[in-house]
């Protein structure tokens, strides 16, 4: 079975009642996204949008209060165990304000790429029935998570007043200003990154698993329960390397006032992670043309 878009083209007939019919046509190619189509389907992407924030938390006691406490409880923890146990650097910044700047910008890195992974798995039975443009899915996955990331941001800028008001050395950059962009790599390097599992899951499902694994790896290989300053010169060049580096720390420079990243970094961080969404992008316009014969 193979999938292939719909086209529409006017029916040849002398009857009063011609009117329209669908032809399926197959894709042409790698490079064959088709993101005309795909706006057509925005009304689409909303209903998965609020389908995905809504059910994440259904029939919970607690239900959208889960997109605060689960922030601020990985942030108590890490001062706690960071902060106060290992006594890890923090560049002068309050820690409980350190560790919750990374946290809320890498939560949303990683809730897109690992909901993204699972894209054709979670949802084969709905593929399967219907046509539509496959990455109407990934697309409102980035969507709904950008919402619980406004809930945590803003939760992030009342703990940033109370501090400041509390006379701690926290300031506020340009850098600041680059935040609408920080967001925009984030969702390309979760989406990117996600689709390209994703595609390769429909046949090898084991790597979903190593996904959540991966994600918490590449945690540690990215500044965000310390700051760059403080790595050891030895190991200083994999976090250099590390793409999502000039993000979390141009992040926290914009906001806490102390960070080692400059535009150069963010320049090269950006273009990488073009390179990761069309590469994703080229995979899955292949892999769906053919999917459910595979999962």
């Amino acid at each position: 079975m193979s999938e292939n878009p719909q086209i529409n083209v006017p029916v040849h007939s002398a009857s009063a009642d011609a009117g329209w019919t669908t032809v399926l046509t197959p894709h042409r190619g790698w490079l064959d996204w088709r993101l005309k189509q795909l706006w057509r389907y925005r009304d689409l992407i909303s209903l998965f949008v609020w389908r995905d924030f809504v059910s994440l938390y259904k029939q919970t006691i607690l239900g959208p209060l889960w997109h605060i406490i689960q922030p601020l409880l990985t942030t108590i923890t890490f001062t706690v165990v960071f902060g106060k146990i290992a006594n890890l650097p923090t560049n002068g910044i309050p820690p409980f304000l350190f560790y919750m700047s990374g946290i809320v910008g890498w939560t949303y890195f990683s809730n897109n790429i690992t909901k993204t992974s699972s894209t054709f798995v979670t949802n084969s039975s709905l593929l399967g029935k219907v046509y539509f443009h496959r990455l109407v899915i990934p697309i409102s996955i980035a969507i709904s998570n950008l919402i619980s990331f406004f809930i945590q941001f803003g939760i992030f800028l009342i703990f940033i007043a109370i501090f400041y008001f509390r006379h701690f050395p926290i300031h506020l950059t340009y850098w600041a200003f680059y935040t609408p962009l920080f967001l925009v790599m984030l969702a390309g390097y979760g989406l990117g990154g996600g689709i390209i599992v994703s595609a390769l899951t429909t046949r090898y499902r084991d790597l979903t698993q190593l996904v959540a694994f991966g994600v918490q790896l590449l945690m540690y290989a990215t500044p965000v329960i310390y700051p760059l300053s403080q790595a050891s010169s030895r190991y200083r060049w994999v976090l250099e390397y590390n793409p999502l580096t000039p993000v979390v720390e141009g992040f926290r420079l914009g906001f806490l006032g102390a960070g080692d990243v400059n535009l150069t970094q963010l320049g090269i961080s950006f273009g990488a992670m073009l390179v990761v969404l069309v590469i994703g992008t080229m995979l899955f316009t292949h892999v769906e043309k053919t999917f459910m014969d595979t999962v």
